[in-house]
């Protein structure tokens, strides 16, 4: 079946990928990755939800989130750490990725319904969408802190094919994202998919699949 839309994410398909951001803010706070995902797990574990998952989710807002954070690494570091710059210095450090924004520039011009599907923080959107020409490109953008629901929930694919509209399937869809389990979901339900891990790899990969090529 010939595709008919085009699916991507954001953070590390269109932009550099995340993990220069959380870099910065490791050189800039002095924290570490490790002591960060402790800290999560130890409140996921405790309130029965990971609580970046519910940031991304919308259902608490940036402040609340640091607030927490900070408070739970005051128990590995000795003293509560300042994080309220957390999303300047993440989007300081992020930058777009002007091949694949050509690509998908070039996929609008011919004739591909456009859709761009992410995990984002609500107070980001303004952001975001200041670093890419996202209205220029994609008619459809589903963000999940403000629908209620993240990827790899199978329901946040679901409602973007039906915000896409009549006479677009899971079949009819390419989705592009650096996140494999991501992927992995979105071929479970039915769609070609394509996970980004490099301009070199991904963009054959997308231009084979738009011209009738097979994607796994």
């Amino acid at each position: 079946m010939a595709i008919k839309a085009v699916i991507s994410d954001f953070g590390g398909v269109l932009t550099t990928p995340l993990l220069g951001s959380f870099a910065a803010l490791q050189d800039e706070t002095g924290i570490d990755a490790g002591a960060l995902g402790r800290a999560m797990q130890r409140i996921a574990e405790r309130e029965g939800e990971h609580p970046l998952f519910e940031l991304e989710r919308g259902r608490t807002s940036e402040a609340d989130f640091l607030d927490a954070l900070q408070r739970e690494l005051a128990s590995d570091l000795g003293h509560e750490p300042e994080l309220h710059r957390f999303s300047e210095i993440y989007f300081d450090a992020l930058q777009v990725n002007d091949s694949m924004i050509g690509l998908m520039r070039d996929a609008r011009a011919r004739g591909y319904r456009m859709a761009l599907l992410t995990n984002n923080i609500r107070e980001w959107e303004p952001l975001w969408r200041a670093m890419l020409p996202v209205d220029e490109i994609f008619e459809i953008v589903v963000d999940s802190a403000f629908v209620g629901m993240r990827k790899p929930e199978p329901e946040i694919y679901e409602l973007t094919v039906e915000r896409l509209g009549d006479g677009i399937g899971p079949a009819d869809c390419l989705f592009v994202d650096d996140v494999e389990v991501n992927v992995d979901v979105a071929r479970d339900l039915g769609m070609h998919a394509v996970h980004f891990q490099s301009n070199e790899q991904a963009i054959p990969e997308i231009e084979a699949a738009l011209d009738g090529g097979v994607v796994s």
